[in-house]
């Protein structure tokens, strides 16, 4: 999910720690700390728990546990790495046939101007339906620390956490979405039919940006209209079992930033020099350290002028969620620190702060930078050209456009109009209202489980969640039991059979969630709205 894309030469990792050596004026002042109307908390705990018990479905659920592990294995055994159009087709073609084996009555791999897409409608017969997004690719490999291979599938005893399925996309996000399909399948062979018509609707680039993904929605678009709601399977728990639950996500701008010998601001035009010539040659790869330093203050803050001039303050409900949000999180912040290996938040803020600037501010990163020889050993060169990847996390009412034209006009004013700016993937945050039908019957089936999870009306991340609450004005929602970690990184998993004493979900039990979600919307639908 999301966008999150690791440097493209590792060797270069500390420049940035390099930036405040050549670093302008500051241009913009820190965020001042969050003020709030309200000491007003949601509580999780005020929704009451699901009810509704299908012992005939979760008997199947028991019965079938081998045949849906395989399932599971099947699925991250086919790669789909979307980056390096590895295994696309294949992954698409498997996502149809298993939806027209679950009794999908139309099924289609959608073409786009890039990697396709997936469509199935579920014919219930029932007066309401469910969208399903889903995202079959998965990131590139990592050439080493892998304790396995990545795409074998393979179960491990991993201490603390039980039997684990390790592999790419086990937790992000092939795992998920396929108990969520052996969930469905449990309910037809016991009930015969789900209690809500299906939508899935599918991409294979989420992990680039999704920028094709409005493509497909464009071509479904008058059925999609008639749904009530979006769900995204997701594991939730984390390690020590406690899920969380949040209700949208920030938007994205992700582009690269260029600096190549020209006229203008000189350097070799045509390919790498000798180093010898930075005595009487211009280096491009100064050049865009220089004009990467006047993004931001010497502590890392923004200062392209006007940047969170868009920015609304935080609503009364998104308010009260925060409040609930820090009092439901148990964990110490040494313990938060320590999980991103971090000694400390940014510029020294209180908790509080830190975690209001992960919901509510926007953000300016860099995530790699590429320039000349970066290999083992020496190599004397002034490279012709320097390229960064920088991304920016958005929060309403910021968009793409917007944050775009501030960049490229901060950047013209201080006198790098040669610097070029290129725009690879973008689109606006996303949200639903915890009033909504859907928030309140995922909630009570985490109830249900014993879960009072935080509600955050939103993550840092990002996922395309726009398509469905601008375009199409339905609610969407992610959740699910299970704990999984490693996403794009070595030995990603996800937990099968916990360990004695963790109240952590394994597979049986994740699926059972999943079904007693689709009941619970369909309840919830059933009766009055407030």
């Amino acid at each position: 999910m999301r966008i999150r894309r690791r440097p493209a030469a590792p060797s270069l990792r500390l420049l940035p720690a390099a930036l405040a050596l050549v670093l302008g004026p500051a241009f913009a002042a820190p965020p001042a700390p969050l003020s709030m109307d309200t000491d007003q908390a949601f509580d999780s705990a005020s929704v009451a728990p699901f009810a509704g018990a299908y012992p005939d479905v979760y008997a199947r659920l028991e019965q079938r546990r081998e045949q849906d592990l395989a399932h599971l294995q099947r699925w991250l055994r086919q790669p789909s790495v979307s980056a390096q159009n590895r295994g696309i087709g294949e992954m698409a073609e498997l996502l149809r046939s298993d939806l027209q084996a679950l009794g999908f009555r139309d099924t289609a791999v959608v073409p786009t101007a890039g990697h396709p897409g997936v469509y199935g409608y579920y014919d219930a017969g029932a007066e309401h339906t469910l969208i399903v997004y889903m995202m079959y690719d998965v990131q590139p490999v990592e050439p080493s620390g892998w304790k396995v291979d990545a795409f074998a599938g393979e179960l491990v005893d991993e201490p603390g956490l039980g039997r684990v399925l390790m592999a790419r996309g086990a937790t992000n996000q092939k795992g998920p979405q396929r108990a969520f399909l052996n969930a469905l399948d449990a309910i037809v062979r016991a009930r015969g039919k789900p209690p809500l018509n299906l939508i899935v609707l599918a991409e294979g680039e989420e992990e680039l940006g999704s920028p094709h993904y409005p493509q497909i929605v464009a071509r479904y678009e008058q059925r999609l209209r008639r749904a009530d709601g979006v769900f995204f399977p997701m594991s939730t728990q984390d390690r020590d079992g406690q899920a969380s639950m949040f209700l949208g996500v920030k938007g994205i701008l992700y582009m690269e930033l260029e600096a190549k010998g020209n006229p203008v601001s000189g350097g070799p035009q045509r390919s790498e020099v000798h180093g010898s010539l930075a005595a009487k040659l211009d280096s491009p790869s100064w050049r865009l350290v220089q004009a990467l330093a006047t993004l931001t203050t010497p502590d890392g803050e923004i200062a392209v002028p006007g940047y969170r001039d868009a920015i609304r303050k935080p609503s009364a409900e998104e308010q009260r969620l925060f409040n609930g949000l820090v009092l439901g999180r148990k964990a110490d912040e040494a313990k938060q620190l320590a999980a991103v290996g971090a000694a400390r938040w940014k510029n020294g803020r209180r908790l509080r702060d830190a975690a209001a600037a992960e919901v509510f501010d926007t953000t300016l990163n860099i995530d790699g930078l590429v320039a000349g020889y970066t290999g083992e050993g020496v190599k004397t060169i002034l490279p012709h050209r320097a390229l960064a990847k920088v991304d920016s996390r958005l929060v309403p009412d910021q968009t793409p456009e917007q944050a775009l034209a501030l960049i490229r006009k901060h950047l013209d004013a201080n006198g790098f109009n040669d610097i070029e700016v290129r725009r690879l993937s973008g689109y606006p945050p996303a949200q639903t209202s915890i009033e909504a039908p859907l928030s309140r019957a995922v909630l009570s089936v985490y109830r249900k489980y014993g879960q009072t999870p935080p509600v955050a009306p939103r993550i840092g991340g990002s996922a395309p969640y726009y398509v469905f609450t601008q375009t199409l004005g339905l609610p969407m929602l992610a959740g699910g039991l299970g704990h999984g970690a490693g996403a794009h990184a070595p030995n990603e998993y996800t937990v099968i059979d916990p360990a004695p004493g963790s109240k952590v979900a394994g597979l049986v039990e994740t699926e059972k969630f999943y079904v007693d979600l689709l009941y619970a919307f369909a309840q919830a639908l059933q009766q009055p709205q407030r």
